[in-house]
């Protein structure tokens, strides 16, 4: 089904980085000393930070030593603080409540501001909004949100038929501190409905299944899921379970009216830095298992009509090669990398004999060209492609292997292909959005290449594409042209007065995309200029972007960013001093880098739950995310050289007496993927360390994880939370 925006960890970053990342009409650096967070003398000195204890640990790796001295703030019982946050041990819970008085104290001065902004940004949002129905036989279903509602509803409606509401997020929400849907599905008969539901933000998921024609839950409640799949009797179901340390390692088939107790392990990942993930194949013949890291992956197929039958593999993993699984009537699908196809080809196989040996070229590699996904049809390939830094998609028909393209005009937007839950139709579904073009959902006849909008994102307050200018730039390093992305305002004087707030991630081969976000125009209307940069570690110009600014490259990461910086100040797009950057997650360590590297450049730095203590984490592999970054960043505890990369630019420890901007930094206690206590030993020591006035805020999130509040609304507190610290620290508010 398709999934309205927001609630996808990564959808839910991009979408952030775009809403928040607003350079506001700033200060010239004297008038700065009137913001709160600047930290100057008056009102705005007196609440006072929490000052964290020092408590020096000795540590020592490949005989070098280093001393931590708020290495306390970890809590011992961690794996229980994730997922049941109020048993944080006293002393540390001290720290945190400490942190969280001081920072509403901090912003008590910007209250108004924040409801004048929240009320903004309310009145952006659908008062009903909801997908547009995707079609599965006698049915359509669909997610929608009824005026108020937080949380969406799941519905279908039989042809010609009444809406019956299936599972109702705001219901099941009332009374809980967290909820969020997981993965969501109706078994193929469409008498039952699973879904899986997050009630800790811990990302830990429970399995649950509904009688649609009673609406009421089967006595089925299985924790601690990442995903599932049904299997095609509508009574089988295959899901994927969590291990101690949170990661996805074991895959379990269920059987309705058994116990789950009683449920087979199928199979298990040896590897932890592997993930699982499973699924069902588009013409429902195979249930797949697929299983990867970064740069090697390995699938297993099980024959959907006898879900006993043991998984059978594809082709075992080797080493920086990947490939991902589908099947199109007798044959399998397969988008790969192998044969140096580094930004990948598609191959085919017969299902009977998947072997390596037996790919064959479909669509062949191309130098330049990024395949980024593909989906089967009966009677058509769909994939979606990048090629000169643009999106497109491609039409190929099975019959008789012609191609036709659907390109687009503006100079930098997104386009994402829908999952069908139909595989004999040639309508395929896409999504369409630019900076300036909120989202259009499409129905794409593939034979008759008839396009027909379905749905236009509304803006109750009103939005004119017209009134805006996207440019795609490039900022010159050393070896690299690197990409920008920039919004303004038609007619904004492009001449250096204008404040700037930049947004970046750069890592994992992550994509930053040009999306569309109505909440950034509160700001963009106020005179300022907003920029991506597309740094190295992204995808933007293939894996070579990617590896280029990963392991021994990582910092070409921040270097980039500071170049761009540069550019655009140069270029007239702000000036020093007057620009709000800001990133989440590993989009965080590069605010970290970046800060300890340039503070000078920077007005202000929003670090939303920041991977900063980098070096630490990368050292423990007992922490749940750690086996699975050694790709990314490199293995410091059995390498030399990646240990003294890491040391060199890990922002904790990289913090050193010098003048810091204000920052504004968040942190959950059920955040699974960055520990809260990475956020709050860095800002302990910023704090300790810096040698001006700037004010180091940590906002502590105490019954959420890493995607901050649930619900459409209550996520808007935080955005214009950050949308007044940029006013605040530009002296606009």
């Amino acid at each position: 089904m398709e999934e309205l925006p927001i609630r996808s960890w990564r959808g839910l970053i991009a979408c952030l980085v775009l809403v928040l990342a607003a350079p506001i009409p700033g200060a010239h650096a004297e008038d700065r000393a009137r913001s709160i967070f600047a930290g100057a003398g008056g009102k705005a000195s007196k609440p006072a930070p929490p000052v964290a204890a020092r408590k020096p640990v000795r540590l020592s790796v490949h005989g070098i030593e280093r001393v931590d001295d708020y290495a306390w703030l970890r809590d011992p019982n961690w794996r229980e603080v994730i997922r049941k946050p109020s048993v944080l041990s006293s002393e540390i819970r001290a720290h945190i409540e400490a942190e969280s008085r001081y920072a509403k104290a901090l912003l008590a001065p910007l209250a108004g501001l924040r409801r004048q902004l929240l009320k903004e940004l309310k009145g952006r949002v659908e008062p009903a909004a909801s997908e547009v129905p995707l079609p599965d036989g006698p049915y359509a279903y669909w997610k929608e949100y009824v005026p108020g509602a937080e949380h969406p509803r799941i519905v279908r409606a039989h042809a010609g038929g009444v809406d019956q509401v299936l599972v109702d997020g705001a219901a099941i929400a009332v009374g809980k501190p967290y909820f969020s849907f997981g993965t969501t599905r109706h078994s193929p008969d469409h008498r039952l409905y699973a879904y899986l539901v997050d009630l800790t933000g811990d990302e830990s998921y429970r399995l649950r299944v509904r009688e649609i024609s009673t609406g009421r839950d089967l006595p089925l409640d299985i924790p601690e899921v990442s995903t599932f799949t049904w299997a095609p009797d509508s009574t089988t179901l295959f899901y994927v379970r969590l291990d101690p340390e949170h990661r996805p390692r074991f895959v379990y088939r269920h059987r309705l009216g058994t116990d789950p107790k009683n449920d087979p392990l199928i199979y298990e990942e040896k590897d932890f830095g592997f993930e699982i993930s499973v699924g069902l194949t588009p013409t429902k013949r195979f249930i797949v298992i697929s299983t990867a890291d970064q740069d090697t992956s390995e699938s297993w197929l099980i024959d959907a009509a006898q879900p006993a039958n043991p998984p059978v593999l594809v082709a075992a993993r080797k080493l920086n090669i990947q490939y991902r699984v589908s099947d199109w009537s007798d044959r399998l699908l397969i988008r790969t990398n192998a044969d140096s196809a580094d930004d990948f080809k598609i191959m085919i196989a017969p299902a009977s004999a998947p072997g390596r040996e037996n790919w064959r070229d479909l669509i062949p590699y191309k130098e330049g060209r990024q395949i980024l996904s593909a989906i089967p049809f009966s009677g058509y390939l769909a994939r979606l492609e990048r090629e000169d830094g643009l999106q497109r998609i491609v039409i190929r028909r099975n019959s008789d292997g012609a191609e036709h393209t659907v390109s687009f005009d503006e100079e930098a937007y997104s386009v994402e292909l829908v999952t069908p839950l139909e595989f004999d139709t040639r309508s395929l579904r896409f999504l369409y959005r630019s900076p300036t073009t909120p989202q259009q959902t499409f129905d794409y006849d593939m034979e008759s290449r008839e396009r027909v909008l379905r749905k236009q994102q509304q803006i109750p307050s009103g939005h004119d594409p017209a009134a805006y200018e996207v440019r795609r730039l490039f900022a010159p390093t050393a070896e690299e042209q690197v990409p920008i992305t920039v919004l303004h305002r038609k007619g904004l004087p492009i001449d250096g007065s204008a404040p700037l707030f930049l947004g970046g991630y750069g890592a994992y081969g992550d994509l930053f995309e040009a999306n569309f976000d109505s909440n950034l125009f509160s700001l963009v209307d106020r005179g300022f200029v907003y920029a991506i940069a597309h740094v190295r570690g992204g995808i933007e110009k293939g894996k070579r972007w990617h590896d280029a600014g990963r392991r021994e490259n990582k910092v070409n990461t921040f270097t980039d960013f500071i170049a761009v910086a540069e550019y655009l100040t140069k270029a007239g797009y702000g000036a020093p001093r007057r620009i709000v950057a800001l990133g989440d997650s590993a989009g965080g360590t590069l605010m970290g880098a970046v800060a300890n590297m340039r503070p000078d450049l920077f007005a202000g730095i929003v670090a939303r739950v920041p991977f900063v203590d980098v070096l630490n984490t990368l050292l423990d592999p007992d922490l749940p995310m750690t086996a699975g970054e050694l790709p990314e960043f490199g293995d410091p505890a059995h390498d030399l050289s990646a240990y003294w990369t890491i040391a060199g630019y890990a922002p904790y420890d990289n913090v050193k007496a010098q003048p810091y901007p204000p920052m504004l930094v968040t942190a959950g206690l059920s955040d699974p993927r960055t520990q809260y206590w990475e956020p709050a030993k860095w800002v302990a020591k910023l704090r300790a360390m810096k040698t001006n006035g700037s004010r180091i805020v940590l906002i502590p999130r105490m019954t959420s994880g890493h995607f901050g509040a649930p619900g459409r609304f209550k996520a808007l507190e935080e955005v214009a939370m950050f949308q007044a610290f940029a006013l605040d620290v530009t002296d606009k508010r």
